[in-house]
């Protein structure tokens, strides 16, 4: 083992006469001796270091260059660099495979050596019950009607005016139990049987929604004597991770905030002390492990290299964790950096929820084992729930807990369980897993095959009779005695002051601050590219700007030129608040890692809220130095160093009180629609009664308050101040009394006392610290929204054999709306499911390779080449009617050869040859005849199961199927995947509401397979699946390929049954090699002869899982150990050369056959796939209720806003301050309600992109149809949205009572709404993400802000410009409603400024000629249809999706 460079700078300096005096250390012996002298002499040396320091050196193997004699050296250990350390970990283990047991063994050995007992903690539930009240049947839907009511609903109750009138519904009925330290205990049953809400409940994680009852102690305490989130660890099914942070960086993190090294702190020093006094010395490996752990830090944790190396994740920690949009780690990587997240921290009382979702069966073993090691050794405590455990990892658990329908029907040992249930009359039948058994034991479909009391007939045993029998059982008894005895685990209240969490966090504020400050630090540089832009983007704008109002034109010699630099100012205020709006998506896409390390006492809120902030400040300083260095001198401001550095810090103060504001919405809504709409809603409070659009004089009454509230009011009297008292604006009005500067401030209605600038500035900082107080206070106490809505089935819909859904609470709804509906249908639908025409089809690829570019984090480590090859030279065949199995340990290139073959990859690089049916794949014929089920269900959230099916089936059928037709195959293909009776489930958000997790899998096998295809591709269809569900998905998939079609499927972790259902395998490792490909044989004996022939192999033992085993003997450790690459191995084999020939063979068109050709595209004709899109994306928009409902609701408390604070102005013509005040009402409508409507209709724009990406490359339709839905569906909803508001505020603006204006004034604001929805749609289509969306949409709302004829007159724009106000649309829409109010209007203008009547006064000064009501009508139509068509052609043209 190498020690860390400059070895010789770290080496303890140690009294010499200890090193040579003792003549003991040097007599003569052999090696071995002479080894354990040198270690006896440098223990002698530790021990002459002070007490204090002894903790930081460890004796390691001196580095193999050094020229001393000795092989050993005291080092400090806080000075190693990561390499050492890593060495460090691998003497410790002492092992190259994934297994902790010699490291814990160690650990254990030298706890007992000095009689030391690690901590323990014995969970206990006593009469646990959890219940909800829930709506049922279509009263569920999330449609507008529903939303309206539930709000009116939930207003009536709080009230005492209504009763609720929901269903109850009972998740956990009356269990008790004990999960006893030191022995791996298990929790299995069907789903909806109420497994995550027991784990929930027992970790203290239960949703406040639902009631719980009942007694939880941990070691005989109540859960409110003690922090239980920090006690234990929760390991949710959902996976939320920061995907711009690599793995290491996220257990780094972890690691820090739950003080994983001061734990072994602790221990080490309570262990040092011991030793010393009993003269003990340690193992040196054990000792050095410990004493790196135990060191801090935010780098090199040595807490995250061991659970990196445990959870086998080694190999890509320094890989992005990524995301749906940002390409990173496997699905099953992902799972275990959940895992890896909470096991990294000292809590030894775990609670895991479904950890081997998406894991292969070798690596859910050895995760098993590792956690199996820690829980016999340590004491540990484990309550873990696993969908499919194979026989040898169920035989890893020492007690299982069996539930079904909220029922405990067994607790007790593993070993008796078949016992059991052999009482109650059922037996394990040969070659069956005991999980797979026990899940399927109690299901009214699969109960029957297991009775084996021949002495009286069958009939269903149904739950409650298992209960009964449990009770009467001795497990139960026993368990009785445990809950109902004292808690006997810790002796001393000092040993649960060590076990349970007395402090709420790890460790001190101040090092909570630094690791989320230098997680800041780093998200802010990933995100450099986000940064950077909105830098550029502030600097184009501030160009635009200054040569808007360059210095030569503009002179501080008149109130004219005067009002015009206050305009620049004002803009340049209102720029800096609307770049301020990106931070909405960016805090509401980083709430749910928030809430997730928030609930788990990672940190508390201020320690989030406080650094993000931090990190922002510079970001501020930038923009406003940015914007000063542009804009300030070049428009000609004061010419003052002074009033130069107080313009910008108005603009920096104005920036941070933006962006406090949009972060505290987004905090305080959670939703990104929602918080869109009163973004939205705050923007234009603040700048309607800021005092620029509305002078403080022309405020109403009723409305004075929210004036003295604007935080724009005090910035732009700050910043005016500060212009126009400088000397140069002294000069005397020519117009009348006073100087020019104070005329200027006295016509806005602006102080001219110069202590207003500190004014101002107090009041941003004030309002800055504010809003940021709120923010961490919803922050600190608001629970993220969409948890569990669970739905039951109405009796009415129960008639009509249909059932609704049940979400996120995956517990008893569904198997209540399910049980008993579940008739053997697999023999009377088998084949008969797929009834439609098709054309069998064989796949051959041959030397198949992919390559990527490298990452520059790994180019960055200083590998030099430029590419990463993922697929190495993969041969294989497919052919009809035969079910392959695509298996390989994860990372070893399943899913990318998948995607190759089916040709979803949309970068890389691919070589080889790839033939159907002997002729060359062409990609867009071959999507008509295939289907692919994804890994991730991406489903539209708001249709329902059926709906989704019948919209799948209606745009790839033929169109020569009758409607008939197609619907008895749809209504097939629900029974085939049983489905039917969950028919009208809302298919929801994975992870929040609608259909759970094998329901959701079912869905997309089935939305592919009713599409009639000749080859289908499935990516891990059982994954997430608990056994039964994967029986009746692999009974699905194996009906499916007896009707002659061709299936590949990738599969993780097959138990026999579903391992022995496949035909062929082709077995892939690490590198994208494959090692095995053909037949498995009958019970897989093929397979298992061709690997035993291999030299060293062991044979396959009696009962073994042969997908377990195949993984195992081909692991890369094996590999290592026989000296042998298997994929070589492979490629001299007889079984290549004969997959080889039949390459050869299929590569060759049979006589007679044409490659595959269609008439068109697409099974449909453009029409019809607008109208089927358009009736999707109308359910979607109805069931879209936080989108609609609360538009509408803003345009109606908008409209409210306008109409009283414009009241009656609309009358008012007689002098042109009333005119700038029409002006200014009609302007802040059209600017603002468009820009609420275009940053709403992105986030909904952007989640059903990601469905349509999935839709695309099934080739279900083209994307003008698509679009042309998407644009239209939101028709009506503008048409309502300009009814409410053109209705609400003409009137009370009390404009001219014409019907013809009153028609006009709608007509401009419908194409206003238009326009702007449009222009939202073409943002997201142009950009891969829609925090980026939004700030390119800033951009463009500040310029047409600028450049609208209202901040700067059409006659004042200078000719380099005049032509960007002829693209700008909110030109024209202030041209067209202005001269169609106005420009027919003879009334004479009064007063100073203008002589004439409003119609000259608008052709002179404003370049509105009367007469283009038409034209303006036509640009904004034009303007709809070029955003609407940029749109169109960014979705058909632009893949964002990196696969």
């Amino acid at each position: 083992m190498a020690a860390a460079p400059g070895a010789s700078e770290i080496i303890y300096v140690i009294d010499e006469g200890i090193l040579a005096g003792d003549q003991h250390f040097n007599r003569p012996s052999n090696a071995e001796t002479v080894e354990e002298d040198e270690k006896e002499l440098l223990w002698a040396a530790m021990e002459r270091v002070p007490s204090i320091d002894r903790r930081n050196f460890a004796i390691l193997p001196r580095s193999v260059s050094a020229s001393a004699a000795r092989s050993l050296e005291l080092v400090d250990v806080r000075k190693l660099d990561r390499g050492t350390r890593s060495v460090i970990l691998q003497d410790a283990l002492a092992t190259s495979e994934q297994d902790n047991f010699n490291l814990l063994s160690s650990l254990k050995a030298r706890f007992d050596a000095v009689g030391h007992t690690v901590p323990k903690v014995e969970v206990r539930f006593e009469n646990l019950n959890v219940s909800t009240k829930v709506h049922v049947g279509s009263r569920a839907l999330p449609s507008l009607t529903n939303y309206v009511k539930d709000i009116a609903e939930q207003v009536l109750i709080s009230l005492h005016v209504l009763r609720p009138k929901k269903h109850t519904l009972t998740i956990l009925d009356n269990v008790s139990g004990v999960i006893k330290p030191g022995r791996m205990t298990l929790l299995l049953g069907p789903p909806a049987s109420g497994k995550s809400t027991l784990l929930r409940a027992l970790s203290g994680k239960l949703d406040a929604q639902l009631k719980k009852s009942g007694k939880i102690s941990y070691n005989g305490r109540d859960l409110d004597d003690f922090y239980v989130q920090r006690t234990c660890a929760y390991i949710s099914q959902t996976d939320n991770h920061l995907a711009e942070l690599t793995v290491r960086e996220t257990f780094d993190f972890a690691a820090q905030c739950q003080g994983a090294s001061q734990s072994w702190q602790d221990y080490l020093a309570e262990l040092v002390s011991l030793e010393k006094e009993k003269g003990i010395h340690p193992s040196p490996e054990i000792d050095a492990f410990m004493k790196v752990a135990s060191l801090g830090g935010k780098k090199n944790n040595l807490a995250t290299e061991y659970v990196l190396k445990v959870l086998g994740l080694d190999v890509c920690a320094n890989t992005l964790v990524g995301s749906d949009m940002v390409r990173g780690i496997s699905g099953g990587q992902k799972k275990r950096v959940t895992t890896g997240e909470m096991i990294v921290g000292p809590r030894k009382t775990l609670f895991m929820d479904e950890i081997s979702t998406g894991l292969d069966s070798s690596t859910t073993y050895q995760i098993v084992k590792c956690m199996r090691n820690f829980v016999h050794l340590m004491e540990g405590t484990v309550l873990m729930s696993l969908l499919q455990p194979p026989p040898e990892t169920f035989e890893l658990f020492d007690d299982v807990i069996l539930l079904s329908e909220g029922h405990i029907i067994y607790q007790g040992p593993t070993d008796a369980v078949v016992q059991h249930f052999e009482s109650l009359g059922f037996t394990l039948p040969p070659r069956k897993g005991v999980a797979d058994f026990l899940q399927e034991v109690t299901s009214r479909k699969d109960q029957a095959q297991y009775w084996s009391d021949h002495s009286k007939p069958y009939s269903f045993v149904p739950v409650s009779e298992m209960v009964r029998a449990y009770k009467e059982c001795k497990y139960w008894k026993e368990a009785r005695f445990d809950i109902s005895s004292p808690s006997h685990v810790s002796s001393t209240k000092d040993d649960d002051e060590v076990a349970l969490a007395k402090t709420k966090f790890a460790i001190s504020k101040k090092e909570l601050f630094k690791a989320c400050f230098s997680r800041e630090l780093l998200l802010l540089g990933r995100h450099r590219f986000l940064y950077t832009f909105r830098t550029c983007q502030v600097a184009i704008v501030g160009l635009i700007t200054c040569t808007m109002f360059l210095r030569t034109r503009l002179h501080p010699v008149d109130e004219t030129n005067g009002r015009e630099y206050l305009s620049c100012l004002f803009f340049g205020l209102v720029h800096m608040m609307f770049n301020g709006f990106s931070e909405l998506s960016i805090t509401i896409s980083r709430l749910p890692v928030f809430y997730k390390q928030r609930d788990n006492l990672f940190h508390p809120a201020w320690a989030f809220s406080i650094p993000s902030w931090a990190v922002r400040v510079p970001y501020s300083i930038l923009e406003a130095l940015v914007w000063s260095c542009v804009v300030y001198f070049t428009v000609g401001f004061a010419p003052d160093a002074g009033r130069f550095f107080q313009f910008m810090l108005v603009l920096f103060c104005m920036h941070q009180m933006a962006l406090g504001l949009f972060r505290m919405m987004g905090a305080l809504a959670r939703d990104i629609v929602v918080a869109s709409t009163f973004g939205s809603a705050a923007i234009l409070a603040i700048f309607l009664l800021g005092g620029f659009i509305v002078p403080k004089d022309e405020v109403k009454s009723w409305w004075i308050w929210a004036y003295w509230l604007s935080p724009l009011t005090y910035a732009q009297r700050a910043i005016s101040v500060n212009e126009f008292s400088a000397p140069r604006w002294d000069l005397r009005s020519s117009t009348g009394s006073g100087t020019v500067g104070e005329n200027v401030l006295i016509l806005q209605n602006l102080p001219t006392q110069e202590y207003w600038y500190w004014i101002g500035i107090g009041v941003l900082v004030g309002y800055t610290v504010l809003f940021n107080v709120v923010l961490n206070l919803a922050f600190a106490h608001l629970k993220p929204l969409g948890k569990a809505q669970a739905i039951i089935p109405s009796e009415a819909m129960k008639k009509e054999g249909n059932c609704a859904s049940s979400p996120k609470l995956k517990d008893a709804s569904e198997e209540k709306a399910e049980e008993g509906n579940f008739e053997e249908r697999a023999t009377s639908t088998g084949k008969r499911g797929m009834i439609l025409p098709f054309q069998p089809l064989s796949m051959t690829f041959h030397n198949i390779s992919y390559y990527v570019d490298i990452p520059k984090e790994i180019r960055a480590q200083g590998i030099q080449e430029e590419r990463l090859q993922l697929l190495r030279d993969v041969s294989g065949v497919f052919r009809p009617g035969v079910l392959t199995a695509l298996v390989g340990s994860s990372g070893a290139g399943k899913t990318t050869l998948m995607d190759v073959l089916a040709g979803r990859k949309t970068g890389g690089y691919i070589e080889g040859e790839i033939r159907i049916s002997g002729f060359l794949k062409e990609q867009s014929s071959f999507a008509r005849v295939s289907g692919y089920v994804e890994q991730n269900d991406i489903h539209s959230p708001q249709v329902t199961v059926e709906e989704s099916l019948w919209f799948s089936s209606s745009l790839r059928l033929p169109s020569d199927l009758s409607r008939e037709e197609k619907h008895a195959f749809v209504e097939q293909v629900m029974k085939l995947v049983e489905l039917d009776q969950l028919r009208h489930a809302l298919v929801g958000m994975p992870g929040s509401t609608g259909l759970s997790t094998e329901q959701r899998k079912r869905l997309t096998i089935a939305v592919e397979l009713v599409a009639n295809p000749s080859i289908i591709f499935m990516d891990e269809p059982t994954s997430g699946l608990d056994a039964r569900a994967a029986a009746i998905v692999m009974r699905t998939i194996r009906n499916t390929v007896d009707t002659g079609r061709t299936v590949v499927c990738t599969i993780h972790q097959p138990s026999i049954d579903i391992f022995e259902a496949f035909d062929e395998l082709l077995l892939m490792k690490r590198g994208g090699h494959v090692i095995y490909g053909g037949p498995l044989g009958v019970h897989s004996q093929t397979m298992i002869d061709y690997f035993q022939r291999i030299p060293g192999i062991s044979p396959i033992p009696s009962g073994y899982n042969p997908a377990t085993w195949m993984l195992e003997i081909s692991s890369q450790a094996n590999e290592e150990r026989l000296s042998l690459d298997f994929a070589s191995v492979y490629r001299n084999s007889d079984q290549f050369r004969q997959v080889e020939s039949l390459i050869q063979e299929l590569s060759k068109p049979a006589d007679g056959t044409e490659p595959l050709n269609f008439p068109s595209k697409f099974a449909q004709n453009n029409l019809d796939q607008f109208k089927i899109c358009y009736r999707k994306q109308n359910l979607v928009y109805w069931r879209s209720p936080q989108y609609n409902v609360i538009r509408l609701f803003f345009t109606t408390m908008a409209a409210i806003i306008f109409g009283t604070v414009f009241w009656n102005v609309g009358s008012q013509r007689k002098t042109t301050k009333d005119l700038f005040l029409v002006m200014g009402g009609l302007y802040s409508a059209c600017i603002f309600l468009g820009v609420n409507n275009s940053s709403s209709v992105q986030p909904v724009v952007s989640v059903e992109r990601t469905v349509y990406y999935r839709e695309r490359a099934a080739k279900m339709y083209s994307s003008l149809p698509y679009a042309l839905a998407q644009g239209l569906v939101e028709i009506p909803y503008i048409l309502a949205q300009t009814c409410i508001f053109g209705a609400i505020t003409y009137f009370m603006i009390n404009y001219e009572r014409s019907i013809v204006k009153f028609l006009l004034y709608l007509v401009f604001m419908f194409l206003t709404f238009m326009y702007f929805t449009f222009y939202g749609m073409m943002a997201v289509g142009l950009t891969p993400t829609q925090q980026l969306a939004a700030v390119v949409s800033s951009a463009f709302y500040s310029l047409w802000n600028l450049l609208s004829g209202f901040l700067v007159p059409k006659s004042m724009i200078p000719v380099w410009w005049i032509w960007f106000y002829y693209i700008c649309p909110v030109a024209w829409t202030l041209e067209g409603i202005i001269t169609s109010q106005l420009g027919d209007v003879e009334t004479r203008l009064v007063g100073p400024g203008f002589d004439g009547t409003v119609k000259e006064y608008l052709e002179v000064s404003l370049g509105y000629s009367s007469g283009k009501t038409g034209v303006c009508v036509a640009v904004l139509i034009a303007f709809s249809v070029l955003f609407f068509s940029v749109y169109a052609f960014s979705i058909s043209r632009l893949n964002f999706q990196k696969r």
